[in-house]
């Protein structure tokens, strides 16, 4: 399995089912725990320690569609995969919808049950690798001064020199001596690093340049 997470959460009220995906997924090498309720589930779980969780779409109290929703509003921030029977399809659609990863109508077979949780867990790697190198870049950002950021932004929203001169209200000459000063400083040898970099760390937004510096700049010209 790709990902090095492995825990899976079942939830459901039928014991039978819940010792055979345990029975299952125990045997194809990953962690698991067993719910009987999803009360019991939210009230027990830990929701910090990365998992995909299973759910019966259709339980005693709480059914799948309301512990979907209250997993949501608690932080559980699990990809889910909705086990439904052969009458809930629009209710795991209706799942689907609000954000579970996939369905399998029970009794689903092995190789079914095993790849939509290698999904599940992969989609977890995947988040964990996004953070990472979102949180890399703002650390090599954390090297730039302020202005050099602002210049930086401008570039990762494909503006002209001569755009961001105004807006900030410097010469293009000085885009261009922050422009090398940024290079400098991320140690990077080609533009398009510097901009990946910039990128991962969530500048390029034009909305947000529009936003911070055109009023300033017309602000500016009316003086």
């Amino acid at each position: 399995m790709p990902s090095e997470h492995r825990l899976v959460h079942v939830v459901d009220d039928d014991e039978g089912v819940r010792r055979s995906l345990d029975f299952l997924l125990s045997h194809a090498g990953y962690e698991v725990q067993r719910w009987a309720s999803a009360e019991v589930f939210l009230k027990e779980a830990q929701k910090m320690v990365p998992a995909c969780a299973m759910i019966d779409i259709r339980m005693p109290g709480m059914d799948g569609l309301a512990l979907q929703k209250e997993m949501k509003v608690q932080g559980f921030n699990f990809p889910i995969i909705i086990l439904s029977g052969h009458g809930d399809i629009a209710m795991a659609v209706q799942a689907m919808q609000n954000g579970a990863i996939d369905f399998l109508q029970k009794p689903a077979d092995r190789e079914s049950v095993i790849t939509a949780v290698n999904s599940a867990l992969e989609i977890i790697s995947n988040s964990e690798e996004q953070r990472n190198r979102s949180d890399w870049a703002k650390t090599q950002l954390g090297r730039l001064t302020t202005r050099e950021q602002e210049v930086l932004d401008g570039l990762a929203c494909g503006y002209p020199n001569k755009t961001i001169a105004y807006d900030l209200g410097i010469s293009a000459r000085t885009v261009e001596v922050y422009r090398a000063n940024v290079m400098d400083k991320l140690g990077v040898h080609s533009f398009a690093d510097a901009l990946r970099i910039a990128f991962a760390a969530g500048l390029g937004s034009e909305r947000r340049w529009l936003e911070a510096h055109t009023l300033i700049a017309h602000q500016r010209q009316g003086e």
